[in-house]
């Protein structure tokens, strides 16, 4: 089971955890961090030759979060196009596809395999879908989507693997292709997330910025730096809150505390 409730609450700490997250201040070399940011493609690809298209699971949640996925039409069969930055091996993307009819979606990914996988999948259509491989920091979207042509971008756990000095030039990138007015839903890890209090000494790139075992790094945000980070690129914001979960495993009695920031931002 699971509960959820949104707010503007950052979670608090036990004292346990605030302790281990003080000590933990020694950052990873400025050599090792060079090097993870020139290899973040060849790991992404690795991760994805070792869980194939196992790791995630498909994401039917997406359109009951994001009722804009449905909202955002301006009359009841209009054709939605729908560009999904960092699709991963499709799990957002064919659930998508599935549940309405009247969508047109891009969608890429920094990794080629990823981007091999979704076109394997034997939902994978041309004709309402084009995946290609981009690397959102530097490789031009408009290369693929026309300019202003965008109803809505999704940016779901992407932002977070990317280095926190390049995440603008991912928004830069997006807003190009976004019609004025529409939006970008984001959803992420949020500060303080189970996932964040789990690594270990030796982890640490920067303020809230941790490296997995396998090279793949993350970032956790608070509300106050993704606001800035959209409003710097000219979007403004719409809803920007953090999402508070506790995941129970009743058989183990665990309670495991989630935290998403789940955000809107528009293009005026």
């Amino acid at each position: 089971g699971a509960f959820q409730k949104k707010g503007h609450t950052v979670r608090i700490l036990s004292p346990e955890e605030a302790e281990r997250l003080a000590k933990d201040q020694v950052l990873v070399s400025e050599f090792k961090q060079l090097k993870l940011e020139k290899e973040a493609q060849k790991n992404w690809d690795l991760f994805y030759k070792r869980n194939s298209t196992n790791f995630f699971k498909d994401r039917h949640w997406t359109t009951r979060e994001f009722q804009e996925l449905k909202a955002c039409r301006e009359f009841a069969d209009q054709k939605l196009t729908i560009l999904e930055a960092g699709c991963g091996v499709g799990n957002c993307l064919f659930p998508l596809l599935e549940e309405d009819l009247n969508i047109f979606v891009y969608a890429c990914d920094f990794s080629p395999r990823a981007v091999e996988y979704v076109k394997k999948n034997s939902l994978y259509s041309t004709g309402r879908c084009k995946v290609f491989q981009c690397d959102l920091t530097k490789d031009d979207l408009l290369e693929n989507i026309p300019a202003d042509s965008v109803d809505v971008v999704t940016l779901i756990f992407v932002l977070s693997a990317i280095h926190p000095d390049k995440m603008h030039l991912v928004l830069k990138n997006i807003y190009k292709v976004l019609k004025p007015g529409k939006c970008v839903l984001f959803r992420d890890y949020g500060l303080y997330d189970h996932a964040m209090l789990r690594f270990k000494a030796g982890s640490k790139l920067g303020e809230n910025f941790y490296v997995r075992q396998d090279g793949t790094r993350s970032y956790f945000f608070t509300e106050e730096f993704l606001s800035q980070l959209f409003k710097a690129e000219g979007y403004e914001q719409v809803v920007n809150e953090y999402v508070h979960r506790e995941t129970v495993n009743r058989k183990e009695d665990l309670r495991v505390p989630r935290v998403f920031l789940q955000s809107k931002f528009q293009k005026p």
